[in-house]
């Protein structure tokens, strides 16, 4: 297990469309390890393969579906467990007609945030980390990290999707991927 560089822009690697998945041997498992491993220690909520400079078609993504502000009023109750998902040549099958306006960060976009329109519900069809296939339905916050990773793999950086930008004061979140 080994923490990766994540590369910044305007390295190349990230502007290009990644390669298809064919191999889920040795060496793809533990690139997979090491993408959590650093996602976890970026912290992130979700990496591309691209963002560590592997221009292969997989993301990480770690996230609970808890509200954070249902987790402050009831801080009696335990937040809910997040869920690991590795997605290998992921694909976007359906898409809600509803978007939603929401602030975005990306690890390879260091101390910046915009405003991304993203569709609110998505399914996802995909292999998982042993080859094997899997479908997603995502909503909400988890549909908003599923579309950003993904365009990671098509050489996209949320601020091509945006014209609001901004560097985020001090005391405010930064939602990074």
């Amino acid at each position: 297990m080994a923490i990766l560089d994540i590369i910044s822009v305007p390295d190349p690697i990230l502007r290009r469309k990644a390669r298809k998945v064919t191999d889920f041997g040795k060496d793809f498992q533990m690139l997979v390890t090491n993408m959590i491993d650093t996602m976890r220690d970026a912290p992130g909520v979700g990496l591309a393969a691209p963002q560590v400079a592997v221009s292969q078609r997989v993301v990480v993504i770690e996230y609970a579906e808890d509200d954070e502000e249902e987790v402050e009023e009831n801080a009696d109750t335990p937040a809910a467990p997040k869920k690991l998902y590795v997605l290998v040549n992921p694909e976007i099958i359906e898409k809600s007609e509803e978007m939603v306006l929401g602030i975005e960060g990306c690890l390879s976009v260091p101390d910046l945030v915009g405003e991304v329109d993203r569709h609110e519900r998505i399914t996802v069809k995909a292999l998982n980390r042993h080859g094997q296939p899997t479908k997603i339905k995502a909503e909400g916050w988890l549909a908003r990290i599923f579309q950003h990773e993904i365009d990671h793999l098509e050489g996209i950086i949320y601020t091509d999707r945006t014209d609001k930008v901004w560097k985020p004061r001090d005391d405010e979140e930064t939602p990074l991927d």
